[in-house]
């Protein structure tokens, strides 16, 4: 049999690879390749995988804040919010059926997969005129936080910060819950409430998301002691292979690396659901 440790390192080395590629989404496949490997439950999981999200977004923040692209007030109120609801959704995933995790988590799979093949599809479509782009710019609605240009920062407004509190809040509640980071919550409320640059979007996202994972995965060590015989391997694994891969992203095309990336989330997705109703059937017999 193999050593759990060798498997770990391999697994993490591919979530390393394939976050490189991808962008920070690709951790995102770590709770449900630790669960499958290693036979893992998804609360014994959940706290290596989250280890991996804070290590891989914690180097990404750092080099959004020396390009100073970091919009530090509402990456505070965000991950403020989100640090208090992370041990809510912690101590809810104790009380769960492993099932109904599963199910929960498959549905969050299925909602990045989306959102991948989405924007795999807009940059295919990039050759639109300007006219119709302009047409479109002028039907939305303006965003309720907004950059003032003489300051370059946000004016805040009781919308925008409801807005950033409630996302906030629901992004840290479903790190502790499932082991995520929660930048498929953040990324697109900021896009949507914001004028904000993409590269700040994410770079914002990023430190929040460090931060969130952070809380959840202490909050995790407060029930139960992390496996660092596995976790350890697969953070170490996950460094090397964010190196690696690294030196071949730019030969692949993102509209490719999108649409890859949301087939095999789509096939864990598909397993992970497919998993849970064997383990629920054998229940019953």
């Amino acid at each position: 049999m193999i050593d759990p440790s060798i498997i770990s390192i391999g697994l993490g080395l591919f979530v390393g690879i394939l976050l490189a590629i991808t962008g920070a989404g690709g951790t995102i496949l770590s709770l449900p390749l630790l669960v499958f490997s290693l036979n893992l439950s998804m609360v014994s999981a959940a706290p290596i995988a989250l280890l991996a999200v804070m290590l891989s977004a914690s180097v990404a923040t750092a080099i959004g804040l020396r390009e100073g692209i970091v919009r530090y007030k509402a990456a505070s109120l965000l991950a403020a919010c989100g640090v208090v609801l992370a041990p809510v959704g912690v101590w809810l995933a104790q009380l769960l059926p492993e099932q109904v995790l599963a199910i929960l988590f498959a549905t969050v799979l299925v909602m990045v997969a989306w959102r991948a093949f989405q924007k795999s599809s807009i940059q295919q479509g990039v050759f639109q005129t300007s006219t119709c782009r302009n047409l479109q710019d002028e039907n939305k609605p303006d965003p309720t936080c907004i950059i003032n240009p003489a300051t370059s920062k946000l004016f805040w407004t009781a919308p925008c910060a409801k807005r950033l509190i409630f996302t906030g809040g629901l992004a840290g509640f479903l790190s502790g819950l499932l082991g995520v980071g929660g930048g498929f919550i953040i990324v697109p409320t900021l896009h949507q409430v914001s004028n904000l640059e993409t590269k700040m979007v994410v770079a914002t996202s990023l430190a929040v998301i460090a931060i969130v994972s952070m809380a959840s995965a202490l909050s995790y060590a407060g029930y139960a002691a992390i496996n660092w015989h596995i976790a350890i391997p697969f953070t170490s694994g996950m460094l090397v292979g964010m190196l690696l891969g690294r030196l071949v992203a730019d030969k692949i095309s993102s509209q490719t690396s999108q649409r890859v990336f949301a087939l095999l989330v789509s096939l864990i997705a598909i397993a992970f659901v497919i998993k849970t109703l064997l383990a629920s059937t054998k229940l019953f017999l």
